[in-house]
């Protein structure tokens, strides 16, 4: 015989039941006092000393040891400010640029340290964003920094430099009449012709760029984003400094780029700050419409479920809770809005998930990047001064498997930057690229996360290396980050 409890007996274990519940949901935590980290300015992921851990760039350069907390790297020569990561030399260390200012590039001796070397003087001047990519396939990284602004008095040009190899590095473009206020850069194959193509998100309502890779690679680029959808939802005209006019967009502060309905194509997510005014464009999910579609990009924003805020800024994609989508993360910059986490529901559908996750109510901050840092599996969210640690192991755990890809430094950038893999389970093709830049003036973790969500078993990699063929890779442990090296391609 059982006796049922008395009433205030029964209330306080349903009490009890709901704190653990709502405890029990709060996947993220401040990992910063544990970890001995303060983390400031932009964030990127990266594995500076090949130790197996990912380091944190944040202002400074933080130290990863074993997962277990992050010193900081005071006498590694690194510079300060905003930076994107690639290995420049094909020495298997990876260098570092800073593109804000005059810019200065510093070469990664292997040893912890970095030394500065000779790079030609920016003419970007106010840079707010740059990516590395290798723009003619020649195994060597080359740089795009975009330029900003100073309000109403002059609007910084764009530039691009090769690569000329032995460390040297030569000014290819820059864009001379007519600039435009560049945010984010950040780069992929969206055509899948085999060359880097380059999204940039421009500010002051002005359309942003989509600049397509042309002529077999040989650095022309040409700006298609209008003709596929891909520049903003234009209405009416407005004239700016400098002298240019252009259709009316949206004040887009950074952009990400990743399949975000898994099939194969990459997607771009634009993100658009924007007051009240209907005339500014709001965020937009786009859709690849891959080569049925002839590459053109359909907006998927009506209906997936993002909030409007004002202050939107800087995006990251991620698949935070290892169900095999993209996830999002989008921070805002002004003080009465909050940034916020959407977990990709499917069908471009996305939920906010920020407070039960334990992200509510975070301050301003132009900072968002993703990275494994104690190699767990799940990815940890490095955003307004702190490192947050997913505790998603805590919860029924979907299946995952991460890739490290390495190229020869002949045919492929050691860094693999631009290199895609594709993962083809029963139901989907998850895709993920090798980035530099993401959002504003960001980077990811260049190794490579994919949530499998309830699928069992090994898993193939189908690796695209950008002008150097295809590689398959079979049976794949899960659970396990795995290095896999260019082979040579084939087919």
């Amino acid at each position: 015989m059982s006796i049922a409890p008395p009433r205030k007996t029964a209330l306080l274990v349903l009490a009890s039941l709901l704190v653990t519940v709502t405890t029990a949901t709060a996947e993220f935590k401040d990992g910063n006092k544990q970890l001995g980290i303060t983390p400031g300015g932009k964030a990127a992921f990266i594995d500076y000393n090949n130790d197996g851990w990912i380091d944190l760039f944040a202002g400074q350069l933080w130290k990863n040891e074993g997962g277990k907390k992050f010193v900081l790297a005071k006498d590694s020569g690194a510079p300060g400010g905003e930076v994107i990561w690639g290995d420049f030399d094909n020495d298997g260390n990876v260098d570092v640029f800073q593109f804000t200012g005059a810019g200065s590039l510093h070469r990664n001796k292997g040893d912890g340290t970095f030394e500065k070397v000779e790079f030609p003087k920016l003419p970007t001047i106010n840079s707010r964003g740059a990516s590395w990519l290798d723009i003619n396939n020649d195994g060597l990284l080359d740089i795009y920094v975009g330029g900003y602004e100073i309000w109403t008095k002059t609007v910084h040009p764009d530039a691009i430099y090769i690569n000329q190899g032995g460390g040297k590095f030569a000014k290819h473009w820059q864009s001379k009449d007519g600039n435009y206020s560049a945010r984010g850069v950040t780069a992929g194959d969206l055509n899948e012709d085999g060359f880097v193509d380059v999204y940039v998100s421009n500010y002051r309502l002005q359309p942003n760029h989509l600049w397509q890779n042309a002529a077999g690679g040989k650095g022309l680029f040409k700006n298609v984003a209008m003709d596929v959808g891909a520049a903003g939802k234009p209405s009416g005209v407005i004239n700016y400094t400098g002298g240019i006019r252009y259709p009316i967009c949206g004040h887009t502060i950074g952009s990400a780029i990743g399949d975000l309905d898994s099939d194969g194509h990459l997607d771009i997510f634009v993100g658009n700050f924007a007051h009240g005014a209907a005339y500014q464009n709001r965020p937009q999910f786009l859709r690849n419409l891959g080569p049925e579609g002839k590459y053109k990009f359909e907006d998927k924003s009506g209906g997936a479920g993002l909030g409007y805020q004002e202050s939107y800024a800087s995006p990251s994609l991620g698949d935070c809770d290892n169900d095999g989508d993209l996830d999002l993360y989008f921070t805002t910059v002004y003080g009465h809005n909050h940034s916020v986490l959407y977990t990709n529901e499917g069908a471009w559908k996305f939920k906010n998930v920020t407070a039960e996750q334990g992200l509510g109510s975070l301050p301003p901050t132009y900072q968002s990047a993703w990275g494994d840092i104690d190699n767990d599996g799940d990815l940890d969210l490095a955003t307004a001064g702190k490192l947050w640690i997913n505790q998603l192991k805590a919860s029924p755990k979907n299946g995952w498997v991460a890739v490290t890809l390495e190229g020869d430094g002949k045919k492929v950038n050691r860094s693999a930057i631009g290199a895609i893999v594709r993962v083809k389970l029963k139901d989907r093709v998850l895709t993920r690229q090798v980035e530099s830049g993401t959002g504003e003036g960001n980077q990811n973790q260049l190794r490579l996360h994919f949530g499998l969500g309830a699928h069992e078993g090994p898993v193939d990699l189908e690796i695209t290396w950008l002008g150097a063929g295809k590689q398959v890779v079979k049976g794949l442990a899960t659970g396990k980050v795995h290095m896999v090296t260019f082979k040579g391609g084939q087919g």
